[in-house]
């Protein structure tokens, strides 16, 4: 049986369609959506597999958006349609399955039963190992990079399916649709399709197979590639080596000013930076990560917007950024920062909370409701001079008696509508299993 036989087959198609449906995403440059996509194919299904079959199948551009990064630029998407999307996950699955058996197993982006802090724990267990030299590699703009006619001739070692080989080819020929005007894309995988990835996977493993045929100690997640020496002549010989190999064998640029010789300490990979904790090697969020989160929530907490909102819609919202964050970086080290984010959040929802009350009045009385009604024990003279004290929002919030009032328990415990705050810290414990 042909690759393509196997692409095509019903229990692919379906299950390809399934990933599409349940993954969402925006519409393409036809404007057909996820939902108008099954009556579509159910409509067209014989034409789209006899065109396909016969090499006259032909993939509209994608349509491109613009995502920001960590450093203030802009990391270009390709949207492909809900159609183009449906086919490309046909062509990855069982493209997946034939390289799941060969690639490497250092490498962790995009990978079944695999994931980034397995990458993270790799490279823990190198730098516990005494490889404590860091050659963290950068590839200029490697997805819009990757050179067409290498990828194939890589396929082709694996894929011997011209149809298959066509179909492929076509996709990376396809084109990007920007302000209505289309562009021809000569090389690079545009990142948003599902093929994008495994094309990727497929030809950074031919770096993968170079660094485990040269004995060296690496970790790769995606474009993301860190190699662990001993020493630091070690680390300079091999990070001139495989540069000049990058570049002369797979066509890629790597950037000099990024690609470095570090110790653990002045490195980052995929969110984390590395520390020394006792005599072992632990990690960290980096502070750029520390940054970004409380950026994000600032945002979302501007006072203007969030006293608009009902208390309890505001708070499941930031337990959905806390608890995201904390999923992701739970295995780094950062009690400490937990410890205070959740005090930084406790005072934004008092904050929230007294301006919507607004009036000394209405603040007066709620604050001795609560008083009462959770026997705080607080002075109801020092309860007045709160209500109507002139100080800022901000300041009057972080008076001993909002404080006492306002608890951290009534936050986390006793918000009506099922909203309470998390606590960042316990949430990050119960995480890491203490």
């Amino acid at each position: 049986m042909e690759l393509i036989d196997v692409i095509l087959s019903k229990g692919n198609l379906n299950r390809a369609y399934k990933k599409v449906v349940a993954n969402k995403g925006a519409s393409g440059v036809d404007g057909v959506t996820v939902k108008e996509l099954g009556d579509y194919i159910r409509e067209n299904k014989d034409v789209i597999v006899t065109s396909i079959r016969n090499k006259t199948y032909m993939p509209k551009p994608v349509r491109r958006v613009y995502i920001p990064k960590d450093n203030g630029k802009q990391r270009p998407l390709g949207i492909p349609t809900a159609l183009d999307r449906t086919i490309q996950q046909a062509i990855a699955q069982p493209i997946s399955d034939i390289y799941e058996e060969i690639f490497s197993e250092y490498s962790y982006g995009f990978r079944p039963g695999r994931s980034c802090h397995d990458a993270i724990r790799q490279a823990l267990c190198y730098l516990n190992s005494d490889y404590e030299w860091v050659v963290d590699i950068d590839i200029e703009q490697f997805f819009d990079r990757v050179n067409h006619d290498k990828l194939i001739q890589i396929l082709r070692e694996q894929v011997n399916d011209s149809t298959t080989l066509n179909l492929i080819r076509k996709y990376l020929k396809a084109g990007v649709m920007e302000k209505g005007l289309e562009k021809a894309t000569i090389t690079g995988v545009p990142q948003g399709g599902p093929l994008s990835v495994v094309c990727s996977n497929v030809y950074l493993d031919k770096l993968d197979k170079e660094l485990e045929q040269r004995g060296l100690c690496f970790t790769r997640y995606a474009d993301d590639v860190m190699i662990f020496t001993k020493s630091e002549m070690a680390a300079n010989r091999v990070m001139k080596s495989i540069c000049s190999w990058l570049e002369r064998k797979l066509f890629l640029k790597v950037n000099a000013t990024k690609t470095k010789v570090v110790r653990p300490t002045r490195s980052k990979y995929l969110g984390f930076t590395f520390l020394k904790n006792g005599s072992e090697w632990k990690v960290r969020p980096t502070n750029e990560k520390k940054k970004k989160l409380k950026k994000k929530l600032s945002e979302y907490l501007k006072r203007g917007k969030a006293v608009a909102r009902p208390l309890a819609v505001t708070i499941k919202r930031v337990n959905e950024i806390v608890r995201g964050w904390i999923n992701y970086f739970r295995i780094g080290m950062m009690k400490l920062f937990m410890e205070e984010l959740g005090e930084w959040l406790r005072h934004k929802m008092r904050v929230i909370l007294m301006k919507q009350w607004k009036r000394p009045k209405t603040i007066y009385r709620n604050l001795s409701y609560l008083n009462w009604k959770n026997k705080t024990g607080c002075n109801q003279e020092e309860i007045f001079k709160v209500a109507n004290s002139r100080l800022g929002w901000y300041r009057r919030c972080g008076m001993n008696v909002v404080n006492f009032i306002i608890s951290k328990d009534l936050l986390e415990n006793r918000i009506k509508d099922g909203a309470n705050l998390l606590n960042p810290l316990s949430y990050y414990l119960v995480k890491v299993g203490i």
